[in-house]
């Protein structure tokens, strides 16, 4: 009897449209297309990627960007603005040190709670992210689209009172705290004082749910975030049903320095930056293999600290072009096969282990076959 495939749940974090696709984005946009396009190879329609701006966009970081705009740029037309203009009103948003308090984020989180509105000047991003997507041949998660969390935050908190894996202080002033301190770790809030919800409160509406419809749970984050995906790792494993994994990335350092985005990013480091200098350098298959193969093969997790290189990006788009041209060997094995090889063991494709085996040297792997499912 043939064991069943198992329902396999990709949800990496979302990068909030607020500013332009910087490398550190794209890197971690790669290996999540890689991941889930390897895994469907495996599992078919088994496998789901779990993407909704909307969930996250009454955060203070999305919604405060939102209401600073309104406020001191309301008579500005943004309709057309480049990712780099709303970049440099993102960084003086940042910058100026004057949050917004709840009261003046209130009708913004009603028109997304309400509504799943999303602001003009993040649809325009989103919409210019569809088209980086497209030029990339990344699967497009939805990042238009009006998403529901999967639960009100109220049935939240009480989904995880239920098991004892929060502590509700709201009715003496306090915030929501996230308790798994029986697996070893403090305290953590998942609210402001006042009860809005943070990051980690919202990817709870859509992950609870998941726990019962998936058998595995793929976590995707930044190294500045792990203390958050480990605490959101033991509330789903404490949850029982699906295993939650976490997959750890590193930030693309350059020169060294690992730079965040609310301080800026010139045009070269940005997605639309590299469309500009490799739309003519390669081919489209090239380029689009030869992306990945630097970003997730040869830049890895990160452990290394190796900074972005544009020099090796343009050798590694070159090398792609090269592997393309040739044929698959009659001796190399089938597909499926060497794709299954790649995962340790767990449900979902390691996009580091499946894109190194396809630079070994002397082994005869499937390139072509593998590189039409998942690559290209």
């Amino acid at each position: 009897m043939t064991a069943p495939r198992p329902r396999v749940l990709i949800a990496p974090i979302t990068v909030t449209p607020t500013k332009a696709l910087g490398l550190s984005h794209l890197k971690g946009l790669l290996w999540v297309d890689v991941m889930y396009r390897a895994t469907r190879m495996l599992h078919d329609r088994d496998v789901d990627y779990l993407y909704s701006n909307t969930t996250f966009n009454g955060t203070r970081q999305t919604a405060g960007f939102w209401e600073y705009l309104d406020r001191v740029h309301g008579d500005a037309d943004l309709s057309t603005a480049t990712e780099d203009e709303v970049g440099v009103l993102y960084t003086e948003f940042q910058s100026r040190g004057d949050p917004p308090g709840d009261a003046a984020l209130l009708p913004y989180v009603r028109a997304v709670e309400q509504t799943g509105w999303t602001h003009p000047v993040s649809r325009r991003l989103l919409e210019l992210w569809r088209g980086h997507f497209a030029w990339l041949g990344m699967h497009d998660p939805g990042l238009t689209a009006t998403r529901r969390p999967g639960l009100e935050f109220e049935e939240t908190v009480e989904q995880l009172a239920k098991h004892g894996l929060c502590l509700d202080t709201r009715d003496d002033g306090g915030p929501v705290y996230l308790d798994a301190t029986a697996q070893g770790l403090p305290l953590r809030p998942a609210t402001s004082a006042t009860g809005r919800p943070n990051y980690l409160g919202c990817a709870l509406r859509d992950l609870l749910p998941a726990v019962e419809d998936y058998d595995d749970i793929v976590l995707l984050h930044d190294r500045e975030l792990t203390e958050d995906y480990v605490l959101l790792q033991k509330l789903l494993g404490a949850l029982g049903g699906a295993r939650a994994h976490r997959v750890c990335l590193d930030r693309v350092p350059l020169d060294g320095e690992v730079r965040s985005s609310r301080h800026g990013v010139a045009h070269a480091h940005t997605v639309a930056g590299l469309a500009d200098a490799l739309r003519d350098h390669a081919p489209p298959e090239a380029v689009r293999l030869g992306m990945r193969l630097y970003f997730v093969a040869g830049l890895g997790k990160g452990e290394n600290g190796q900074s972005y290189r544009e020099d090796l990006l343009r050798q590694t788009v070159e090398r792609a072009a090269a592997l393309l041209a040739r044929d698959d060997p009659p001796s190399a094995p089938d597909a499926l096969e060497f794709v299954r090889r790649q995962t340790g063991g767990r449900a979902h494709v390691d996009p580091y282990r499946l894109t190194s085996a396809l630079l070994r040297r002397h082994q005869r792997v499937p390139l072509r076959a593998v590189a039409s499912d998942v690559y290209l």
